[in-house]
């Protein structure tokens, strides 16, 4: 039935995101959150296909509402584009580089390229957030906001931007604490850089 199909779901979760906060993600196997849950393998299996699927989900479920709220900040009706970028830049870098998203993103690089952790978070977070980016962007651009220009990569221009005082701190793990007053000064100084290239020229 599925009322047992989904408990039993939740409670692979639950346990799974136990053990992996004991044991950490190299420590924690198929095998241990198999006996920690009871049941065989095959049953385990039948639910997630691998460590790095379960480990990804749980990820998900942990921040999925902190996800919403920050993409919520993208206001479809903005009349002023540069505002609402600076809105939604400070929301989203508060996000990312809030301890628990940044302790799972240094996890994630660390895999990425030996198990499959890397390619799923980055399908089900970073090209689920650029969709959204992307969307905004081009209702803006076919309002006559922005100007023409293809979406996608004006998105992963702003989201470079957004990240550029920090990102090569951050992945050699040399970035201190980051103040919501100097967020919101990089948020700036980013988002007038994007203006100025995509920005509607005045007539």
């Amino acid at each position: 039935m599925k009322t047992k199909t989904e408990t039993k779901r939740q409670a692979i979760l639950d346990v799974a995101a136990q053990a992996f906060q004991e044991l950490g993600f190299e420590r924690t196997s198929m095998s241990e959150i198999c006996a920690r849950v009871g049941g065989s393998k095959a049953t385990l299996y039948n639910y997630f296909s691998s460590k790095d699927e379960l480990f990804s989900e749980v990820i998900f479920l942990s921040t999925e509402a902190e996800f919403q709220a920050v993409h919520d900040a993208i206001d479809p009706t903005a009349d002023d584009i540069a505002d609402a970028l600076r809105h939604f830049g400070e929301t989203f870098l508060a996000f990312l580089y809030s301890p628990q998203i940044r302790a799972q993103r240094h996890l994630v690089v660390s895999q990425s390229g030996r198990t499959d952790l890397g390619r799923l978070v980055y399908e089900r977070g970073v090209l689920r957030s650029q969709k959204l980016m992307a969307d905004f962007l081009q209702r803006a651009m076919l309002q006559g906001k922005l100007r023409p220009a293809d979406p996608q990569i004006a998105t992963r221009h702003l989201y470079s931007l957004l990240e550029s005082e920090l990102l090569e701190r951050f992945l050699f793990q040399v970035l201190g604490d980051v103040s919501a007053e100097q967020l919101k000064a990089l948020t700036a100084r980013a988002v007038d850089v994007f203006m100025a290239a995509y920005g509607v020229p005045p007539k």
